[in-house]
């Protein structure tokens, strides 16, 4: 049994709404904070010239989104020191400006996620010039002579996220108040580390933003063979079809019959290259439900719809260990389809085909323990016609996606059958076509990859220079990067 023993006036410290719960007080916890206050600090709102959010929830009234209009970011475009604003919702310029200027983000703010999913933080840097964040994420406009990088370095490493999770307010969902973002206890290291750190962000940033454009390069390669490199999606209102073609399709409702639709069939269906159905490209095997009653807080990662995405894998929820063993148990003498292992393999492709069907992420490199859940097939090759690459790319791309909108259209919660998903038509390029896409996918996995290196290394840095001293942080970062830095002999 674990304990820990607090005197009454330390319960009473910061502790505005006055929690005694043993959560709150667990060991682990006051030990990050002791550590902070044995270095230099000071609460978050004093280094802050304001920490606001989106206001009133009676504005969400107001909101109306659009196809074509202002970012508006929810805490899921919140990553570890990444902002993913692209498909972000988009709302009206002038709701924008007027009605929500309190959350309009500006450059050089830190944006950090305070419902939901809590503690994630993001510097705002090189976004559109207008850019709006809802009620769960506060906007924190630093004082000048501390770096926001650094901040937000520290906010995603172990002694921020420790107190981002203690002072989370736990009901039907977790919220964190702006009184307590406001109580953070921040490290402020000698502005030389802080530079440190901040380079260290920025080039983190750099490697991120030349992997998407490694990405849409392999994109652009993709739809300019099938001559779709300027298609947009129209929406008809009106158009006709044969009474024969919903006898075939067995479907009577508009939305499945829209010519955008037809346009990318044909275009597929149309090139010199030929095509084939992705049933008889890949095996697909159905993955798994264990119920919520058996998530974790921690344990071996149970991954959901949530968790996918064209380039990672995410961690949320989890279950036990002896759950895991019965889930994949030693491998068995029978087929793919039918095997009750559900330990995805390096070389497959996990794909959605609930919520949010159609996502796709190729495991390049042997995964960790993890279990799928029922919403998501995993993909085994089963044919040298095209490579997994490449593959995973159609998978992601308009091509698919519309082939995804046609089939679930019209439904409340959406469910891509796995016979739709075998039925799905994939182009079959040349083979040196394919080797050039498969390269500029390759080439964007190593700079994520590599991205996500500076961002790990910058945040143990932190942490090093806390437990230790600046030095030997410094030291350590140029050993692990490979960078020459200020400061290290």
């Amino acid at each position: 049994m674990e304990s820990s023993i607090v005197k009454l006036s330390e319960v009473r410290t910061d502790n505005e709404l006055f929690r005694f719960d043993a959560e709150y007080f667990k060991k682990d916890v006051l030990s990050l904070e002791n550590k902070i206050k044995n270095k230099e600090w000071d609460y978050l709102g004093e280094i802050s010239k304001s920490i606001v959010n989106f206001g009133a929830y009676s504005l969400c009234n107001q909101i109306e989104f659009i196809d074509d209009g202002v970012p508006y970011l929810n805490v899921g475009d919140i990553g570890d020191g990444i902002i993913y604003y692209k498909k972000s919702p988009k709302i009206d310029k002038n709701i924008s400006q007027f009605v929500l200027r309190k959350s309009l983000v500006k450059e050089g703010q830190v944006l950090l996620t305070i419902a939901g999913t809590i503690g994630n933080a993001a510097v705002a840097t090189n976004l559109p010039k207008f850019c709006n964040s809802n009620q769960a994420i506060a906007n924190i406009n630093l004082i000048d002579c501390v770096s926001p990088y650094y901040v937000t370095i520290f906010l995603n490493c172990k002694y921020g996220k420790g107190q981002t999770k203690r002072l989370t307010i736990s009901s039907v969902q977790p919220n964190l108040l702006l009184t307590q973002v406001k109580k953070i206890k921040t490290y402020l290291p000698t502005l030389e580390f802080q530079e440190i750190i901040s380079n260290s962000y920025q080039s983190a940033l750099d490697a991120q933003l030349n992997a998407e454009n490694s990405y849409i390069k392999a994109q652009t390669l993709l739809l300019t063979e099938l001559g779709l490199a300027d298609w947009q999606p129209k929406h008809q209102l009106t158009f006709v079809k044969n009474y024969s073609d919903t006898e075939q399709a067995n479907r009577i409702d508009a939305e499945y019959y829209q010519p955008k639709y037809e346009e990318i069939i044909n275009a597929i269906k149309g090139y010199a290259g030929g095509w084939d159905a992705l049933g008889n490209l890949v095996s697909i095997k159905k993955c798994v439900e264990v119920g919520s009653g058996e998530y974790r807080d921690e344990s071996i990662p149970f991954v959901r719809v949530s968790n996918i995405s064209p380039f990672e894998l995410s961690e949320e929820k989890y279950i036990s260990e002896s759950l895991y063993n019965d889930l994949a148990p030693q491998e068995e003498s029978i087929s793919f389809e039918k095997s009750k292992n559900y330990q995805p393999k390096q070389g497959e492709i996990l794909f959605s085909k609930d919520g949010t069907p159609g996502i796709a992420f190729y495991l390049k490199e042997q995964p960790q323990k993890m279990i799928p859940s029922g919403g998501i097939l995993r993909l085994k090759s089963k044919t040298d016609k095209v490579n997994n690459e490449y593959l995973t790319l159609v998978l992601n791309s308009v091509l698919t996606q519309e082939q995804v909108n046609r089939d679930v259209g019209g439904s409340i919660i959406f469910h891509w059958r796995p016979e739709q998903v075998k039925e799905t038509v994939i182009p079959i390029l040349p083979e040196e076509k394919q080797t050039k896409i498969q390269q500029q996918v390759t080439e964007s996995f190593n700079l994520r990859k590599q991205s996500k290196h500076l961002l790990e290394c910058a945040k143990r840095a932190v942490e090093i220079a806390i437990e230790q001293d600046e030095k030997t942080a410094i030291n350590w970062l140029k050993n692990e990067t490979g960078a020459s830095l200020p400061g290290s002999p």
